[in-house]
């Protein structure tokens, strides 16, 4: 509590609002934390909080899970940061990979693979384990995230990139389900392709050595602040690579080991 006593409430407001605005009217921002240096990990959820109640109300939608962010250790020291980040799902952000993509709404759009776990249960702990994780899982499927950094030139601090919803902007999962135990989900192999060509190959693992440690990791940091995993939620684990830039005209595909692929279409 005192990280946030540091901050006033209308500051967050301020901010959280600046970041609405620079998302719905599609410009960059510099980074808040040039500004506002006592901007800690903390605020920034709160920030974070603040922003996902405006996105609900004035764009008239709800909360359909959350996605982790920065879960290689590789991706934090490309982008200045130390630890993962989480971020909030909204149920207009969801993509049908059925129909080509607009990049218009976006200013620096890229896109990565992901696992997604789909809960039956709360994860409420107290302490939230992978075995906790894998028993309240219904399923998991195939995913791709859309990344959308509302900052200048995609540069940001760890405070800066939470406040922002960890770059949240639209994600894509299959239409296929499939349960933890029917697939490898250390070893299984991932390939992303960027207009029939191979950019990047992984495996599950690659995500915090095992995706389902890293959702643990994001539901001991709810739990902390008085929030939880539940029930329905769509969890997104973790970019299994780096990230591609989306241009017109492209097209996506991840394909996993004893998974179903998955494709995206950008409009031209």
């Amino acid at each position: 509590m005192e990280e946030r006593a540091m901050m006033k409430t209308d500051t967050l407001d301020q901010i959280a609002y600046a970041l609405y605005l620079a998302e719905r009217d599609v410009y960059e921002v510099t980074k808040f934390v040039e500004r506002y240096p006592e901007l800690t990990v903390e605020t920034a959820y709160d920030i974070q909080d603040k922003l996902i109640e405006l996105k609900c109300k004035h764009e008239q939608t709800s909360i359909s899970g959350l996605k982790l962010g920065l879960t290689s250790k590789a991706k934090q020291q490309m982008m200045g940061v130390h630890e993962p980040t989480y971020g909030v799902l909204l149920a207009n952000m969801a993509v049908n990979a059925q129909h080509p993509i607009s990049l218009k709404s976006l200013i620096h759009p890229k896109i990565e693979p992901e696992i997604a776990f789909v809960f039956k249960e709360d994860l409420v702990g107290p302490v939230v384990t992978v075995a906790h994780v894998l028993t309240a899982t219904a399923y998991v499927a195939p995913a791709m995230e859309i990344i959308d950094s509302r900052y200048l030139n995609f540069h940001f601090t760890l405070p800066d990139v939470i406040a922002d919803n960890s770059s949240s902007s639209r994600y894509i999962v299959g239409s296929q389900k499939y349960a933890v135990n029917e697939v490898d989900l250390v070893n299984m192999g991932c390939i992303f392709t960027q207009n029939d060509e191979m950019i990047a190959t992984s495996t599950a693992g690659s995500v915090m050595g095992h995706p389902a440690r890293a959702i643990a990791w994001m539901a001991n940091k709810l739990i902390a602040r008085g929030q939880h995993i539940r029930a329905g939620d769509i969890v997104l684990s973790g970019a299994l690579t780096g990230s591609a830039t989306m241009h017109a005209g492209d097209s996506f595909t991840v394909s996993f080991d004893g998974m179903e692929s998955l494709s995206v279409q950008v409009e031209r």
